[in-house]
């Protein structure tokens, strides 16, 4: 299957955290594979909306208790980072995380992919295609020995940091306005995890980084700059999003960038409310193509870990998306490139194919 055999409409997504939702018993492997009754992902939905697949996230989540939504409700807010987490228990987790990537793939819902030519056959196939993706490099050891046993098992994909902070770097808190430069980047093992990665061509993936984190990624790796699930800093000042100096540092790198349809990293007043409409989205999306180029944005919806526009909803509703799109003048030549080519290219380039 060659990426022009795709059909324009099927999307490869940057981001989900449906492991999260079945590992936290809010849904079911049976569930993922034969239709669940909320969330924003299964089989019949994505077969539906044109959902092909794309990174699904091993995410550690902390204890219980803070008050982040009701917070990014507010005006303004700066939620506090959680601290750091266990090593011990991280690692459970997350071995737990591609046991239940196993399962998904057991019961028909996802095909596992380690290449970008596994990825392009599975996308038309109503199996979703998954690369193993890890958010917050909490389980990764000093060592590596845990990074090159994920790696054995299908890992392609990683984000040192989430908004903790862990051995390797800083993330940036959940705070509007503000800019992601807050804090020192990477550690010295932050630093030796990039060069680690780059080894093993795995991704390392910028979004949670601070800005200067950012910085100090772009001067080791050698591999192109990626933000899996972030938006525009000039539409939305949010300290999740990426600034225009951060968005030609990825530009120059060829690398790219997948919209977030979170709500709060999307509304220009950074609250968590999915009450607007698509256009909002558009602006973002035309701020991202100046700045990188056609051929560097695409999706990272964080489908089932945010609150998504109401208008898109879940993944069935990505047809919407396409509407708004085509209506916004994108032709079928960059709507490819938009909801899955410009994935593959930087995903062939980045594992050496």
């Amino acid at each position: 299957m060659t990426d022009a055999m795709i059909d324009k409409g099927i999307f490869f997504d940057g981001h989900n955290d449906t492991v999260l939702r079945v590992m936290r018993g809010r849904a079911t492997v049976e569930g993922v594979a034969g239709g669940l009754p909320d969330g924003h992902i299964d089989t019949p939905r994505a077969v539906s909306g044109g959902f092909g697949g794309g990174m699904f996230a091993i995410f550690v989540p902390g204890p219980a208790g803070d008050d982040r939504d009701a917070q990014m409700k507010l005006p303004r807010y700066d939620v506090p980072k959680p601290a750091p987490l266990d090593f011990d228990m991280a690692l459970d987790w997350t071995r737990r995380g591609f046991e239940t990537l196993d399962a998904l793939q057991a019961a028909g819902a996802i095909t596992l992919c380690r290449t970008s030519a596994e990825i392009a056959s599975a996308l038309p196939t109503g199996r979703m295609a998954a690369v193993a993706h890890i958010e917050g490099a909490e389980a990764i050891d000093p060592a590596f020995e845990t990074l090159h046993e994920f790696h054995a098992r299908g890992l392609r994909s990683l984000g040192p940091v989430w908004s903790r902070d862990t051995i390797f770097g800083h993330g940036v808190p959940f705070r509007y306005p503000s800019d992601p430069d807050i804090g020192p980047g990477l550690t010295d093992m932050g630093k030796a995890l990039v060069r680690e990665c780059n080894r093993l061509k795995i991704m390392i993936d910028l979004s949670h980084l601070n800005a200067a984190g950012v910085e100090d990624v772009a001067r080791i790796t050698d591999a192109p700059l990626v933000a899996t699930h972030s938006n525009a800093w000039a539409i939305c000042p949010h300290a999740r999003n990426l600034t225009d100096r951060q968005l030609d540092m990825i530009r120059d790198s060829d690398g790219m960038v997948g919209i977030n349809l979170a709500s709060a990293f999307l509304r220009p007043d950074g609250r968590k409310d999915d009450d607007f409409e698509l256009d909002i989205l558009l602006r973002h999306f035309d701020h991202l193509v100046e700045k990188l180029g056609e051929d560097r944005v695409g999706l990272g919806s964080d489908f089932d870990g945010s609150l998504v526009p109401r208008p898109i909803g879940d993944c069935a509703g990505l047809p919407k998306l396409v509407a708004a799109l085509a209506a916004h003048g994108v032709d079928d030549a960059l709507m490819s490139k938009v909801t899955h080519g410009n994935w593959l290219r930087v995903l062939r380039q980045t594992w050496g194919e």
